[in-house]
């Protein structure tokens, strides 16, 4: 029996367009990645990274990151993969042949959210509206990620530079996670404005 291809359409692709330019609070949507829900006992930890080519976090709400993909450590036995831009079939088909005699499970949830970036100097400041979380530095250093809400909206925000965070969310709340973050932007000086 053939494959059935499933064409992937970005729930952000369209509410990102033409929103003003805020340097100090930048909104981008990020490529569409394949990801994947992987828990096991410790013996098929090495194993998964292995195939993966990315070393899991042992540290939970800490991430690694190697080339385009990443590895989330998102629970005490269980991380999020990503990989930007690929094949989530062939990355599924080569984990699990790998892990075949492991106790463990795969999920494939390429489908299920989309990612987008807020960055800039306020970007901690506009995040802080609708998230409860301490986002300093001190308490959320760079390489930290973590399960959180933005509004009423869960999350995996993650921090991958000073003042860029990374926002993963479900595709039926995208739009409203970056309208509310649009929103809280919106009090800074947009550079059309100041032109």
């Amino acid at each position: 029996m053939g494959r059935t291809a499933v064409a992937r359409v970005n729930s952000l692709a369209q509410i990102s367009r033409g929103g003003p330019e805020v340097a100090e609070a930048s909104l981008s949507v990020l490529p569409d990645a394949a990801k994947f829900v992987f828990r096991g006992r410790p013996s098929s930890w090495p194993v998964a990274a292995e195939a993966f080519g990315v070393e899991l976090p042992q540290a939970v709400n800490r991430f690694s990151v190697k080339g385009g993909r990443k590895a989330y450590c998102v629970g005490p036995d269980e991380w999020l993969l990503e990989a930007v831009g690929e094949d989530p079939g062939e990355i599924f088909h080569k984990l699990s042949e790998s892990l075949a005699s492991h106790s463990c499970s795969l999920v494939d949830v390429s489908h299920r959210s989309d990612t987008f970036e807020i960055g800039g100097t306020r970007s901690e400041y506009v995040l802080s509206h609708g998230c409860p979380l301490d986002l300093s530095e001190q308490q959320f250093p760079v390489g930290m990620c973590t399960r959180t809400l933005i509004g009423k909206s869960p999350v995996i925000l993650s921090r991958t530079e000073r003042a860029v965070f990374q926002i993963d969310v479900w595709r039926s709340f995208s739009s409203y996670v970056w309208g509310l973050l649009d929103e809280v932007r919106r009090e800074f000086p947009s550079r059309s404005r100041q032109m």
